[in-house]
């Protein structure tokens, strides 16, 4: 890499997080909830979609999924541990909710706005962008509609949930926040996650460095062997970065281009919203458990995000992180087998 190309990179990235922190300010200031993920994603969105040359290197990303993996496990303590009796159930709900969202999103395409098919079952499929498009690969589909159609998903969701949680459920009170890791065992943590990454990485999991993260900071936590959380200013750039990485998904995209799609978009994310809703108000009666953590977890957003968006919402971040990565694991069999 040349010094220009550098130079060019640095300008980019520093822009585009100065973007992300006034859309986190602006969020703030009007009180739109989990503004420093909110926020980003929409100012960075609105850039990119207007010609800005938006970007986040792959370093800062990475570094940004290590420290949203290491903030989450924290909260896995014996207590969340013991909580896991209540799983199963509310899986076996998930898996019905993905089954019934397909379904409906994949007719829905195809009836309103002509999409064959296969592009209509991809452009449904609630999560795991990268595995739909290295199964399209080999399909005749139209990839350009299946990538607005997901892009959009992950953004609107990013913004829609907290919204309506903020207008139809109650969330939970502000939690205590914990006391922060000391240094050594941070540094302890942080080795730990970087060795399970590469491994994960080479396994070719999903979200192999926040699932790193989450496993290495979740067992030291469980076990007793460290405790306390992130530093709040880790934590708080890495929801920044997170939000600013959701926008940056639109550069390059014109306005007119979205179009078709992003209508599209809009009634896939409205229909996956409303089963996730009915989902986790009967699992709420059901089972006791808070609708808005339920909501979360079925609501079919990006991992990543959702799992940070439980965090910023007080919510049980475990919980969340534990339903949005079986979504991913179903989605894996569930894909092909469906697209036969």
């Amino acid at each position: 890499m040349t010094s220009g190309i550098g130079r060019a990179e640095l300008r980019d990235t520093a822009l585009t997080l100065a973007i992300a922190g006034a859309g986190a300010l602006l969020f703030w200031l009007i009180g739109f909830p989990a503004p420093v993920l909110t926020g980003p994603a929409a100012a960075v969105t609105a850039a990119s979609l207007v010609g800005v040359p938006t970007g986040i290197p792959d370093l800062v990303r990475n570094v940004c999924f290590l420290a949203l993996g290491m903030s989450i496990g924290a909260t896995i303590t014996p207590e969340v541990i013991r909580t896991a009796a209540l799983w199963p159930a509310t899986l076996a709900v998930l898996f019905a909710t993905l089954v019934a969202g397909l379904v409906i999103n994949r007719r829905a395409l195809g009836r309103l706005f002509s999409y064959d098919r296969e592009t209509a079952f991809l452009a449904s499929v609630p999560g795991h962008m990268s595995y739909v498009f290295a199964l399209s690969q080999n399909l005749q589909v139209d990839q350009a509609r299946i990538g607005i159609v997901q892009a959009l998903r992950v953004l609107v969701m990013t913004l829609a949930v907290p919204f309506l949680l903020g207008l139809t459920i109650e969330t939970e009170g502000a939690a205590p926040q914990p006391d922060t890791m000391s240094l050594m065992a941070g540094l302890a943590t942080l080795a730990a996650s970087i060795a399970l990454g590469a491994l994960f990485l080479r396994l070719n999991l999903p979200a192999a460095l926040l699932l790193a993260g989450m496993a290495a900071s979740g067992f030291a936590h469980a076990t007793g062997l460290v405790s306390g959380g992130m530093p709040i200013w880790a934590v708080t750039f890495a929801f920044l970065v997170l939000g600013a990485l959701i926008g940056t998904r639109f550069r390059g995209r014109s306005p007119s281009e979205l179009g078709n799609a992003a209508v599209a978009s809009v009634v896939v994310t409205s229909v996956v919203l409303a089963v996730a809703a009915v989902a986790a108000l009967l699992c709420s009666r059901l089972l006791g458990l808070s609708p808005a953590t339920l909501f979360v977890a079925f609501a079919p957003g990006g991992l990543e995000a959702m799992i940070a968006m439980s965090v910023q919402l007080d919510l049980d971040p475990a919980f969340v992180a534990a339903h949005h990565v079986v979504r991913l694991l179903i989605l894996t069999v569930l894909v092909p087998v469906m697209l036969r």
